[in-house]
């Protein structure tokens, strides 16, 4: 799998991965990626201020890319 996310990947990085992977942050009420915080915020940092798992959003943003390279 050559594009594989960890917590600590910058949302910004996930998204020049595959642009189509908005969809999960959206999904999870994180709808201001184009802000200067997802330039620099990982994933974890991003889930802790969301309050949501970062562990599975790993998984469904890695499970994405697998099914769409």
């Amino acid at each position: 799998m050559a594009n594989k996310v960890t917590k600590d990947t910058i949302i910004m990085d996930v998204l020049q991965m595959n642009a189509d992977t908005a969809q999960f942050f959206f999904e999870i009420g994180m709808h201001c990626l184009g802000c200067p915080s997802a330039s620099g915020e990982s994933i974890a940092e991003a889930c802790a201020v969301h309050g949501e798992d970062a562990d599975v959003l790993v998984d469904k943003i890695n499970r994405f890319l697998a099914e769409n390279e």
